[in-house]
């Protein structure tokens, strides 16, 4: 059964509820996983009771951080933790701070993230968090308040052998820096608490580029069970250029790719001919918009989409393919680097279209992949070289792929289903192997 807590240190307002149910947007992110799941568990054909047992988050954290601004104004703020499912290991998930996380939102990744290492095959269960915060709005010292303030709230249901935040949207090595540091203020030296820590901090070479050199990974094993042949001289457009799209735009230029458009969510920029990636990435880090790019031409950030390309590559949020859209996209593939970002009615209008779609719980599985190995890093108290990290990912995303192009194959069923179809597979053979008293 699901469980609320709320910290006796902290005030929890009933309002909060009724807020950010009218925030969501029509289409439910928890539904949509859901959605995706059932059809999943109809292969299956499990009953009803374990089908509840496998949905239904095992802990849900609800919090309201309070801090004194700069200017000496007080502040509050919403935050949440769901820990979805512990079967196989350790709750596992990032931290994401943005304006529009609510809980619906929360729950939906949590619950994606026990796909996530289940399909990837990595000793962890699923967990998220979050912080309804536009951090562009708060100076550094306020975010490190804020982040301090989290880990006091939430440090009894935390820690390295139970459960592990990561960055997410809007956090990054520093914000993990901050986390690791509060934690060990109470617990001692514990670097294992959170992953994505800067390097020089116990973080893990190679994990910065993990989730988009994930994608590339996927990608390529994608082409070659296609029989479509490989990354070089395919062409790729990539709606998202943050850290997962820009890495995943080097790697794919880096085998041959051509990335011919790209968007961020103030513009887009498109080459017929291909964007040079590294000149690009460069041009952003100093803060320029992407759409001025001298090598390329500006175009409408939200007609990237529709972009002819062969592999569409969604890096941003959730949602953005949907069934008002998904008829007009111009590509053979979708590989989804963001979490959720194609609704049920658009998954389904692609299929009937004969456009592939290469599910969220795997190909974007690069990152915690690679904090799998950074918390192992860190429980051994040693460092691997960022080139037995990557010869690791390559072999995990590999071995991942081969499993789920198989049930796809035998059982005549969309690679999403088939990848949930392993994900429920091994989390119900946990639960019936721990027993359930």
């Amino acid at each position: 059964m699901s469980r609320i807590t709320r910290s006796a240190s902290q005030l929890l307002r009933q309002a909060t509820t009724t807020r950010f149910a009218q925030q969501r947007s029509a289409s439910s992110h928890s539904e949509n996983t859901n959605t995706f799941i059932k059809e999943a568990l109809q292969e299956l054909e499990y009953p009803e009771k374990l089908q509840r047992l496998l949905l239904t988050p095992q802990r849900t954290v609800l919090v309201e951080l309070v801090i004194t601004k700069d200017d000496g104004q007080i502040e509050s703020f919403n935050a949440y933790r769901v820990q979805h499912d512990d079967s196989r290991g350790p709750f596992k998930g990032g931290l994401r701070y943005h304006p529009q996380v609510d809980l619906d939102d929360v729950r939906s990744l949590a619950s994606l993230m026990t796909w996530k290492t289940a399909v990837m095959d990595i000793p962890f269960g699923g967990a998220k968090g979050g912080i309804t915060v536009d951090p562009k709005k708060l100076s550094e010292r306020e975010l490190e308040k804020l982040t301090r303030k989290l880990v006091q709230a939430i440090k009894d249901v935390i820690g390295p052998r139970e459960d592990i935040p990561a960055p997410d949207m809007n956090t990054d090595g520093r914000v993990m820096s901050w986390f690791f540091d509060e934690y060990t203020k109470f617990e001692g030296f514990s670097p294992a608490v959170v992953t994505g820590k800067p390097v020089q901090l116990h973080g893990s070479l190679g994990r910065e580029a993990a989730t988009g050199r994930g994608t590339v990974l996927a990608t390529r094993e994608l082409l070659k069970h296609s029989r479509a042949g490989t990354i070089a001289g395919k062409s790729f457009v990539i709606q998202g250029f943050g850290n997962v799209g820009a890495w995943a735009a080097q790697i794919f230029q880096e085998h041959g790719g051509k990335v011919i458009a790209a968007s961020d969510a103030f513009g887009a920029v498109r080459n017929e001919q291909g964007l040079d990636v590294l000149a690009l990435r460069a041009h952003v880090a100093t803060g320029a918009k992407l759409a001025d790019f001298p090598g390329g031409e500006a175009m409408d950030k939200n007609e990237v989409l529709y972009e002819k390309c062969d592999v569409l590559v969604p890096a941003a949020i959730g949602n953005v393919i949907t069934s008002d859209n998904a008829n007009k996209l111009n590509c053979q593939y979708v590989v989804e680097a963001a979490n959720g970002p194609t609704t049920p009615n658009a998954d389904k209008i692609l299929r009937d279209r004969g456009i592939t779609v290469l599910p969220d719980i795997y190909t974007n599985a690069g990152g915690v992949t690679v904090s799998f190995f950074e918390w192992v890093q860190n429980l051994q108290n040693f460092r691997w070289e960022e080139e037995e990290v990557n010869r690791r990912l390559d072999k995990a995303m590999t071995d991942a792929f081969a499993g789920v192009w198989d049930v796809h194959t035998s059982k005549r069923i969309p690679l999403r289903v088939a990848a949930f179809y392993i994900a429920l597979q091994r989390v119900t053979r946990a639960h019936m192997n721990r027993g359930f008293d």
